[in-house]
């Protein structure tokens, strides 16, 4: 699992990614790309492509210059450093030959607040041709109640009920194609006084920036198999709610008839209304990590097993609470890291749908090794108490058995423990968590798999009784060792061999021949058979060895073609 980036911290975790029913992800970097380019602005009351910002338009310059002094990102060597957020805004200042890295030489920064995802703004303070400005930028519709007026080329206007609505109207438009958007201001500030939050307000508008973030190409294909196995995606992210659920449709998250959420609207929601909407919720957008928590504890609610991405030091208590919390490896802080149970080694989504398949398969694969060894001793159990019941001689000699557990048996178990995925293990529903290994239908299952291999081994002992005692235990003891051996093919899947292949799982090939090996070893060198407690055999009884040990695997891979056929 960690050759495909999901790093696992508790071994716990593989189990339970079996049963993970909801995935509740993060948009950006997980199934988004995390590339953030400048795509539109808004500025002086225009729509205008990056490369069509002027330096001598005043709007535009302090647009260039809040985007790129109230930014604390870099690029060096052309990789860009920091938030890709804020590193897609100097990537734009390229486009109008705006050199950055002079304005930042030129302009101190005097104080600053940083962004934080409550307030979801920035803001910072320079000295800009003898003028105290306060930059801000973040989420619009966290800045609106703070604005009062809007910069224009030919002077500030009022921020009045129309230009509100124009504002509106330019946020909707570039939200529906899927953009983040991001809002500029700035406003005056007396020398003596000090930046703050209270400060954050009376501010000018400059302009709105809309980045696109496109979804990776594997995240459609992740969803999609992800909703074939049963799992329940959900979209959580701090974009605004038309984006999210624009990015949210394209790749088959958000389908007719879903809900999106606002982090505001989820506080008030009571858990009932909660309760009665969760299945119906896709997108939760503007949320804060408080909501987070509930949303997993309302999933958890309706018993579901939920896994959860986050990356943020605020993110930690939601990654504890989820039945999975999976951290990620590039963005994420080290305490999400140690509060997760699992980490992303590239932040992708479709690396947890990964995860869950090799967790599925993993379990799996316990239970068919459980499964073989269970119904291989199951054989020889009622072979003996077949022969006590009967009055016969016994029908193995406790070397016989030792060979059996230590070798016939232990080879394929392991082999079949590398038993790689199947295609259609994520089409099936995941498994109920409270559900045992040893079902019923399993139980019959061993049960009616160890009496076929046992009533093989029964008729190999009376072949072999009719010559002696010696001749039919070790007729008993080959037969029930070649019959494990070949069942061991039985037990790679509940399909049939020939659905599944015998290539795909080389080690199912090399323990089989190993224990062919073994076994001509005892019964064909002289030497050994007294070690052994063995008879020679004539080529009849090895023929009749051969044909009895495969019997049971011939009949139980016809059953299985029948009804594979069948359907």
């Amino acid at each position: 699992m960690a050759r495909e980036n999901a790093i696992i911290k508790d071994l716990k975790a593989v189990e339970s990614l079996g049963c993970v029913s909801v995935i509740c992800s993060d948009k950006t970097g997980t199934l988004t790309q995390n590339k953030m380019t400048v795509r539109q602005l808004f500025a002086d009351q225009n729509v205008y492509a990056p490369s069509e910002l002027s330096k001598e338009n005043p709007v535009h310059k302090l647009l260039l210059l809040n985007a790129v002094l109230n930014n604390d990102s870099d690029i060096i060597d052309g990789q860009g450093i920091g938030d890709p957020t804020e590193y897609a805004l100097l990537e734009m200042s390229d486009q109008v030959r705006h050199d950055y890295p002079e304005l930042r030489r030129q302009y101190t920064r005097l104080e600053e607040i940083p962004f934080d995802s409550d307030r979801k703004r920035m803001s910072s303070r320079y000295l800009v041709e003898d003028q105290n400005l306060v930059f801000v930028k973040g989420a619009l519709d966290t800045m609106t109640d703070r604005i009062v007026k809007v910069a224009t080329s030919h002077g500030v206007v009022p921020f009045d009920h129309t230009e509100a609505e124009k504002l509106f109207e330019i946020n909707q438009s570039f939200s529906m194609q899927g953009l983040r958007v991001l809002a500029f201001a700035c406003r005056e500030l007396p020398d003596d006084t000090a930046l703050t939050q209270e400060t954050e307000r009376d501010l000018i508008f400059l302009g709105l920036a809309a980045m696109i973030d496109p979804p990776r190409e594997e995240s459609a294909k992740a969803v999609k198999d992800a909703d074939s196995a049963g799992i329940r995606t959900v979209m959580i992210t701090g974009d605004h709610r038309i984006t999210a659920t624009a990015i949210a449709r394209q790749i088959g998250i958000f389908k007719e008839g879903d809900l999106a959420v606002t982090g505001m609207e989820l506080d008030h929601m009571d858990d009932k209304e909660l309760a009665d909407k969760i299945e119906q919720i896709s997108v939760y957008a503007r949320v804060s990590p408080e909501n987070k928590i509930r949303i997993v504890d309302a999933w958890q609610q309706k018993g579901k097993i939920v896994s959860m991405t986050g990356d943020g030091v605020n993110d930690a208590p939601a990654l504890k609470k989820a039945d999975i919390g999976v951290a990620m490896g590039i963005t994420g802080t080290e305490v999400a890291k140690d509060a997760a149970s699992m980490i992303l080694g590239d932040d992708n989504f479709a690396t947890i749908i990964k995860a869950v398949a090799n967790g599925r398969n993993v379990y799996r694969n316990i239970k068919n090794a459980i499964g073989f060894l269970l119904s291989g001793n199951m054989a020889g159990i009622l072979a003996v108490l077949y022969t006590s019941l009967a009055g016969l001689s016994i029908p193995f000699e406790p070397v016989h058995l030792l060979f059996i557990n230590l070798l016939t048996d232990s080879l394929p178990a392991l082999a079949i423990g590398m038993e790689p995925p199947e295609k259609d293990l994520l089409k099936r529903k995941p498994r109920d968590q409270k559900e045992g290994i040893l079902t019923r239908a399993y139980c019959v299952q061993i049960l009616g798999q160890g009496i076929l291999i046992a009533i093989a081994t029964m008729i190999a002992y009376h072949y072999g009784y009719r010559t002696d005692h010696m001749t039919a235990m070790t007729m008993a003891f080959s037969t029930l060792s070649l019959a494990r051996l070949f069942h061991g093919f039985n037990c790679r899947s509940h399909h049939s061999i020939v659905r599944i292949g015998f290539r795909k799982n080389r080690y199912s090939l090399w323990a089989f021949a190993a224990g062919v090996f073994l076994l001509g070893i005892v019964l064909l060198v002289p030497g050994m058979h007294g070690i052994f407690s063995v008879a020679k055999l004539n080529i009849t009884a090895y023929g009749m060895i051969l044909l009895l040990s495969a019997l049971p695997t011939i009949l139980i891979q016809l059953v299985r073609l029948l009804r594979e056929n069948m359907h």
